[in-house]
């Protein structure tokens, strides 16, 4: 697999299917690919062909509505944890130009029942576009039903229980996140779509971009143009799945290009759903990912702590929020 030139595709079909045959293929191969390269394109996940169309109609209407409107959604006083983030306010870790990009953020609507120890914050309503929350919920839902499977599948395949997740992904902290990186008006300095970056959270689940740009770093260095088909999901681990597993499996480095400059003229949409875990969650090594050839690497940490480290470290938060 050293020589891959995209990323590996699997079919959540299998999984989902009475064969435990079938079943046990794609265990086995998400948790390798996620062992080689950290990013899979799933096929025959939750979202409909109708639901993604109604979605990035409401998100394009969102972004061309006037700047003015736009910034009467933002929320910095919560890092931006939901509502608007204006153009080049977030950078990658370790870098200081913003990328060129502007976003949304809807966030977990909590079951009654689900006896969170934190409050999160409410969604932000936007008054101009009426269909824009229901159909954002709706597949923040779908996208999130589509992780809990694939965590189901990791968990078997690092030898933990298959619900072992559940409880801390299904009132999780989960993100998703519309972007809008504008037309290119003039040669960027150092700024990028998005800088190279590993995501903070458990995984990642991506619906397809409106045009190209997304690379991911190989194991021997190398960037490669990570290419799913129309009906695939990009999905990659984060950093706290990376902690958790102890390394074994792999929050792969990756960016968004700028394009040709041929195509400056084009926007790009991208919509990715950061599945997060309740803030309580431990991200101590698993005891089933650490031995003698692979001691433990990190220091224990909530998921909640970490997220907050991290969040300061890309510019969303100051160091005393």
């Amino acid at each position: 697999m050293s020589e891959l030139n995209n990323i590996p595709s699997v079919d959540l079909a299998d999984f989902l299917a009475d064969d435990p045959k079938r079943k046990q293929k794609f265990v086995d191969e998400i948790g390798k690919a996620y062992e080689e390269i950290g990013f899979v394109a799933l096929k025959n996940h939750f979202l409909s062909d109708k639901l993604v169309e109604e979605l990035y109609k409401e998100v394009k209407e969102f972004f061309a509505l006037p700047l003015a409107t736009k910034k009467k959604y933002e929320r910095k006083e919560i890092g931006g944890q939901r509502g608007y983030t204006a153009f080049g306010m977030e950078h990658a870790k370790g870098r200081t130009e913003g990328d060129l990009k502007e976003f949304w953020h809807f966030g977990q609507i909590p079951d009654e029942d689900a006896n969170l120890t934190e409050e999160y914050p409410e969604n932000v309503q936007v008054e101009e576009l009426p269909e824009f929350n229901k159909v954002g919920i709706e597949t923040y839902k779908m996208l999130e039903k589509t992780g809990i499977y694939v965590l189901r599948a990791l968990a078997l395949y690092i030898g933990l229980e298959e619900n072992y997740f559940d409880y801390w992904v299904s009132n999780g902290n989960s993100i998703l996140r519309p972007i809008h990186y504008p037309p290119i008006t003039s040669e960027p300095k150092n700024a990028v779509r998005a800088a190279e970056h590993g995501d903070i959270n458990l995984i990642t689940l991506l619906m397809g971009a409106s045009a190209g740009g997304l690379q991911v770093q190989r194991k021997d260095g190398e960037w490669i143009d990570a290419i799913p088909k129309e009906d695939e999901l990009v999905i990659n681990v984060g950093d706290m799945l990376e902690r958790h597993t102890n390394n074994k499996l792999r929050s792969t480095i990756h960016r968004v290009t700028n394009p040709p400059k041929e195509q400056w003229n084009q926007p790009r949409y991208s919509i990715p759903f950061f599945m997060h875990p309740r803030s309580e969650m431990k991200l101590n090594c698993l005891p089933e990912c650490v031995d003698k050839d692979n001691p433990k690497h990190y220091e224990d940490i909530t998921a909640g702590e970490f997220l907050k480290q991290r969040l300061i470290e890309i510019g969303l938060l100051k160091e005393e929020d």
